[in-house]
């Protein structure tokens, strides 16, 4: 066998045995993650004005609980009215009115962050959301 691939695959079981979490998991234990977003991160001209983001987490969550967080000083946009979670339990929308020409970006809870939690309180992994909107 050669030596960088036996190098690789003690490596592999040396993480594999020595990882934190490497005892049996489930999902109700597991924390929450984002599945799904709109508009999918990475989007380009996304269209300017009143718009609702949603966010798709992988289990319901708790009711009232976020932690919108601007990914960088004016990344965010205007905030029309609260944050809520539809009837799924599972996505929050988040209404905004976004410029023509602009990026955005926002951290679903952060380190020091971390209200979007699931019906268990379970802290949801954190992710980032950027796009940029199309011109006028």
């Amino acid at each position: 066998m050669k030596p960088h691939v036996l190098f690789a695959i003690i490596g592999a079981m040396f993480c594999a045995s020595s990882t934190p979490a490497a005892h049996a998991q489930d999902i109700a234990s597991a924390p929450p993650v984002v599945i799904k977003t709109e508009p999918e991160a990475g989007s380009k001209n996304v269209p300017p004005g009143e718009y609702k983001i949603k966010v798709t987490f992988s289990k319901e969550m708790a009711n009232g609980s976020w932690s919108w967080c601007a990914a960088w000083t004016g990344s965010d946009a205007e905030v029309i009215g609260e944050p809520r979670y539809d009837t799924d339990q599972k996505t929050c929308v988040l209404t905004v009115r976004l410029a023509a020409n602009k990026t955005y970006g926002w951290w679903l809870n952060t380190q020091k962050f971390q209200n979007f939690k699931d019906a268990q309180g379970h802290p949801a992994v954190p992710y980032l959301l950027v796009f940029e909107t199309a011109g006028n």
